[in-house]
């Protein structure tokens, strides 16, 4: 039974998801993974690199550029006869795209898989994340989206054969008007090991230049609660929670965050959690395995400074 797996990548990089996507499904039989778009062949090197991978399949054109799924849904549906599972990251692709693939294949897709337990048996959230609903799907084929933050990553060190896959281009009725991008070297959101996150207590945009602070002293992505984001204290692809991004970082530090239900549901695949706030009984202080009382604006600057002393370099 192989599997396909669509990878994920931007601006020429391959997204960390992809091999935790190829680590989620190693069991299920030989891996290959689709590589799509213009300018790909760094990416399909790198993809060729995770280990368990069987083969790197390219497909090369400028109708692939801007994930339209009207493009590539087309591609996945002829090369679904060679594979029992089809699968992706859950992101904004993943979720565009696997559904409608699943509708051309009359399958029910399965989606926000957290534990594959078998060729047919998963298991993914429900109720914002307050409930684990185990699926058995017992149909021809799996169409699936992976929840990659709750898996660890593939290792490296593979050296899978590349081929080119040929298509017929599709015209996509969608295009795109302009690209908004927030510059950043910090690392990816979903996959990051420490996350530092604020929400609507730090007050403003400038405020917010603290959580950036601290985060770029301990190598770490930047989140935000949605109150922060819809206030413009910081950008929306930082948002964390049920409509944002879903997190497992090994340690999140959470300041100014009282832990709304939705913010919860996308943090709790989180190992550790330390929140700095001013209320005692903040939903997630009380959640959290550490917590720091006292205003973040004291606390913070205060932390810095301790860990220059200690001459704490970035990772």
């Amino acid at each position: 039974m192989a599997v396909l797996v669509l990878a994920d990548h931007d601006l020429g990089t391959l997204s960390p998801a992809t091999a935790r996507v190829v680590h989620a499904v190693a069991e299920l039989g030989p891996i290959d993974v689709l590589v799509l778009g213009e300018g790909i062949d760094q990416v399909a090197t790198d993809a060729a690199g995770i280990a368990g991978v069987a083969r790197v399949l390219v497909g090369q054109g400028a109708d692939f550029t801007g994930d339209f799924a009207d493009a590539i849904v087309p591609l996945l549906q002829t090369l679904s006869a060679n594979y029992q599972h089809i699968v992706s990251a859950a992101g904004s692709v993943g979720r565009d795209v696997m559904p409608r693939l699943a509708a051309r294949l009359d399958l029910m897709p399965v989606t926000d898989v957290v534990a594959v337990l078998g060729p047919n048996r998963f298991e993914r959230p429900i109720y914002a994340g307050n409930a684990v609903q185990t699926v058995t799907a017992n149909q021809p084929k799996q169409v699936l989206t992976i929840r990659a933050s709750a898996f660890r990553a593939a290792a490296s060190g593979n050296a899978a054969p590349i081929e080119p896959v040929p298509h017929q281009p599709v015209a996509s009725a969608a295009r795109v008007i302009a690209a908004h991008r927030t510059e950043s070297d910090s690392p990816d959101l979903a996959t990051a090991q420490i996350v530092v996150g604020g929400g609507v207590s730090v007050g403003s945009a400038e405020g917010f230049q603290l959580i950036e602070q601290l985060a770029k002293k301990l190598g770490a992505a930047i989140g935000a609660t949605r109150a922060a984001v819809d206030a413009g204290y910081a950008p929306n692809d930082w948002q964390v929670g049920q409509t944002g991004k879903i997190i497992a970082p090994d340690l999140y530090i959470a300041i100014g965050i009282s832990g709304a239900l939705q913010h919860l549901a996308g943090i709790q695949g989180a190992k550790k959690i330390v929140a700095i706030n001013s209320d005692a009984e903040a939903p997630l202080v009380k959640l959290a395995d550490v917590a720091l009382i006292g205003d973040l604006f004291t606390i913070i600057p205060e932390l810095i400074a301790e860990l220059d002393k200690l001459g704490f370099k970035r990772p």
